[in-house]
């Protein structure tokens, strides 16, 4: 049998200017699914963001069309239309056509940029199936259209404009044969771009949504910046201080911005950004930050004899108990780890954040010494708090196998012993729990129930937190300990499975769940080992079958298969305490049949995640009385 062999030079593939984008699209947005989707908009508006940031662009509007295409418009400088002698066609083109050409390499055009590798424009014109892009310069409108990334005209004049009206509007339809869906979202642009008004100071960015009717439709200008961001975040809290302590500065090149205010939670938020981007793993200007206010607020405790000579000195964490803060620096060429620019490198951030914030938070702390004081204080509680946790923690925490602390008295452990191939059930109350054990596998499945609600953890400090019997054996039942202490290594289980009834109680209980985990534990929700399970809401019997339905939609579609007659009989669960174990296993915990849906985190949004969970579980009722109006049009399955 003889193998072709025909491996040869003409078998390597040259792929041609946009053509690889759209072979690998994820490799420049990162997915196909929706978040690249919605990336498509954030690179367009970044190069807007840029003109801005560069002094040239006051206003940026964004419309989302009743086809779903995206028009962005701004008036900034409108990208050049000249002849780039080097592709020898017009700037323009060049923007949108050749991968890795902009005006942000080399200092030249622009200082600060958050465009990094020259891909943007043409990266979303690749994946369009047409974009078409207008220039306003000189009292001239200039156009031309690309279709899947190739050009169908020359660059042409198509009009005149007022000559002092200058800027660029782009028109994009995204590509329904690359994205898996191509509907947008407003509510994923609406959080980005409220984001980018508050990180670029006195910038006018509108939001319009053409599908609907009346359009939809929000401005978000902030004249005070990142002052202003910091206010939004704390409006579900109460300010420890009534202003946010604003720092800002330039030093080797790197421009700092920071704002920052305490309230009365026990939740640190900071969020760092460069060149208005989120860096949700920190990186060198978080560093620098952190060291400035852990400095500067221990000498000023020692300086003011807040703490004695013999007292230990203020942990980071003290000081940042309940703190809110934005870290936003600017800077020539930022240096990524990683191509998803998550974390800072530049190591001259590092130094030029702490030593803005050193030096201006100092002199603040001086000047207003009420409000020192009151931070001081909230400190020093939560150092004690901490001692006091560090006790209680010692006590959940496993020990070696030598010492063998016993597993909580109510957990059903399963006899694999293998991380990988185990699961745990957190199930409310014990006769859902005693259906659960008996259906389990007992070699892979564990069971542990859970009496009543377990604490808010929102609202309450570290040492409360390990005095609560629920939160211990879970604590220690996972294995992993909690915050500083947390080693995903040490993680007993594969799958954390959330199973509570299908009503209003189930859904606290998961919301409870979920808030500790988060707050403590968020590393087993990064790395996709959190599930809520389905139950089903429905049994339909007829002639001996069973069929079980999980929504309202799926029980329709059944009823229809099978015919709707007196034989039907429909029962409506409640809660898994109605079920035997046999049903518990069949519709819930059988790894073949059930239904999980996993919990994950969108790192993009991760300030308006921390603000849901403030406002849905903090203390202040307003706040959360606007997100149910807010929200309540789009609740299913209201269980009244």
């Amino acid at each position: 049998m003889g193998i072709e062999n025909n491996y040869g030079a003409d078998q390597i593939q040259i792929l041609e200017g946009l053509e690889a984008v759209r072979k690998r699209p994820g490799m420049y947005i990162g997915s196909t699914s929706s978040r690249g989707l919605h990336h498509l908009v954030y690179e367009i508006v970044d190069n807007s963001v840029d003109e801005a940031l560069a002094g040239y662009c006051k206003n940026i509007e964004v419309k989302i069309n009743p086809d779903n295409s995206i028009t962005v418009i701004d008036d900034g400088r409108g990208i050049p239309t000249g002849i780039n002698h080097k592709a020898g066609l017009p700037a323009v083109e060049v923007v949108f056509t050749v991968l890795h050409a902009g005006g942000k390499f080399g200092g030249g055009g622009y200082k600060v940029s958050g465009g990094l590798h020259g891909v943007g424009a043409s990266v979303v014109n690749a994946l369009s199936n047409w974009l078409e892009v207008e220039i306003c310069v000189d009292g001239k409108v200039y156009k031309q259209r690309y279709e899947r990334g190739n050009t169908m005209y020359p660059l042409k004049e198509a009009g005149t404009c007022d000559p002092q009206k200058t800027g660029t509007k782009v028109t994009f339809s995204p590509d329904g044969s690359i994205f898996e869906d191509t509907v947008y979202d407003y509510d994923t642009l609406k959080q980005r771009l409220r984001e980018t008004a508050f990180l670029t100071k006195g910038l006018r960015i509108v939001l319009k949504d053409k599908r609907t009717d009346p359009v939809r439709m929000h401005e978000f200008h902030y004249a005070g910046g990142i002052k202003e961001f910091v206010t939004y975040l704390n409006r579900s809290h109460e300010a420890l201080y009534p202003e946010v302590i604003y720092c800002e500065g330039q030093k080797d090149n790197v421009m700092v911005e920071v704002a920052l205010q305490h309230n009365d939670s026990y939740n640190d938020s900071t969020y760092s950004f460069v060149n208005n981007i989120i860096t949700p793993e920190g990186g060198t200007h978080l560093a620098g930050f952190r060291n400035a206010i852990t400095k500067t607020f221990n000498a000023y405790a020692r300086a003011n004899k807040i703490l004695k000579d013999s007292d230990n000195a203020l942990a980071g964490e003290d000081i940042r108990e309940g703190l809110t803060a934005i870290i936003s620096v600017k800077l020539e060429e930022p240096q990524f780890e990683g191509q998803t620019k998550q974390k800072l490198g530049n190591s001259e951030a590092r130094g030029a954040v702490d030593s803005v914030v050193s030096e201006q938070l100092t002199y603040y702390l001086e000047q207003n010494p009420q409000v020192a004081k009151a931070i001081c204080e909230k400190s020093l509680l939560a150092q004690r708090a901490r001692d006091a946790a560090r006790k209680a923690r010692d006590l959940t925490r496993r020990k070696t196998a030598l010492e063998s602390t016993s597993l909580p008295g109510k957990l059903a452990d399963c006899s694999d012993r293998d991380p990988k191939n185990c699961e745990i059930f957190i199930v409310e109350g014990d006769s859902a729990g005693g259906s659960a054990k008996t259906a389990r596998n007992r070699a892979t499945q564990a069971i542990l129930p859970l009496r009543g609600k377990i604490l808010n953890v929102e609202k309450a400090r570290l040492d409360k937190i390990y005095g609560n019997a629920e939160i211990k054996a879970m604590i220690t039942a996972f294995g992993t300990g909690i915050q500083d202490d947390f080693d995903i290594e040490r993680l007993r289980y594969d799958k954390i499975i959330i199973m509570t009834d299908a009503d209003v109680d189930g859904a606290h209980i998961s919301t409870l769940m979920l808030t500790f985990l988060y707050r403590f534990m968020p590393e087993l929700i990064r790395q996709g080992h959190i599930y809520l399970a389905t139950p089903p809401l429905f049994k339909i019997e007829k002639n001996k079958n069973v069929w079980y339905a999980y929504d309202e939609k799926e029980l329709e579609k059944i009823l229809l298969q099978i015919g709707r007659d007196g034989n039907n009989k429909i029962q409506r669960y409640k809660g898994l305490g109605e079920m035997d174990s046999d049903q518990l296993w069949d519709t819930t915990m059988d790894p073949e049949k059930r239904v999980l849906k996993r919990v994950m985190i969108d790192e993009e949004k991760s300030s308006e995640i921390d603000l849901t969970f403030t406002t849905l579980m903090g203390d202040k009722v307003e706040p959360r009385r606007e997100f149910i109006e807010e929200n309540a049009q789009k609740v299913q399955n209201l269980d009244i």
